[in-house]
């Protein structure tokens, strides 16, 4: 039976995780302070989440303007996260989660083949990214799932759950407009008590 998706205005899983320097960071110690985008990636021989991840450093000055914090999960070890997030995500706060508590308690699933190898989109784009970036698909680090979906979050910081994005397939991230306007302009740091409208 299918996980049941976490939804708008749901309470985000608070969890405590390492950084990659070994210290413990509480998720909510993070939301609390601003509006917080929490982007999980797949395994590190995943070409879909090098693109993923990129693309949000890359538009790391827009969301500091939206007053958007990011941090990447990854299901790496301290270390694996250490230099992979030292590559790709240089000035990011990266995190480990090597027994993947983080990925569960949002409730990310493991993909199954149609997300994956039969997936026509995921073809083109692996295709796409060998032809732009010479990037080929690689074998998981030991102790990373292959199988596993990432998934993105906004979190306000009242501790709900703005915007949670689950991946149709591992090649659909979600685009970097939508998380910092959503489907209406919306401010993710206003109140969702009241009627919502677009700034």
């Amino acid at each position: 039976m299918p996980t049941t998706h976490l939804k708008f205005n749901d309470p985000a899983p608070d969890l405590e995780l390492q950084d990659i320097h070994g210290n413990f960071v509480q998720l909510s110690s993070l939301w609390r302070k601003q509006v917080l985008l929490l982007a999980f990636t797949r395994h590190f021989g995943c070409p879909q989440c090098k693109e993923m991840v990129d693309q949000l450093v890359i538009a790391t000055p827009a969301l500091k303007d939206k007053n958007l914090s990011l941090v990447i999960i990854t299901q790496g070890t301290v270390e694996a996260a250490k230099a992979f997030c030292e590559q790709r995500a240089p000035g990011v706060l990266c995190l480990a989660d090597p027994g993947r508590k983080a990925y569960n308690a949002y409730r990310l699933e493991r993909a199954n083949l149609w997300q994956t190898f039969l997936s026509r989109n995921v073809w083109r784009s692996n295709q796409r990214l060998k032809r732009e970036r010479g990037w080929n698909t690689e074998l998981p680090p030991s102790g990373q799932d292959a199988m596993q979906m990432a998934g993105t979050f906004v979190i306000g910081t009242d501790g709900r759950i703005r915007l949670p994005y689950y991946y149709d397939d591992i090649a659909d991230h979600p685009p970097v407009d939508l998380l910092l306007h959503g489907v209406m302009g919306i401010d993710w740091g206003q109140s969702f008590n009241g009627p919502v409208s677009p700034q």
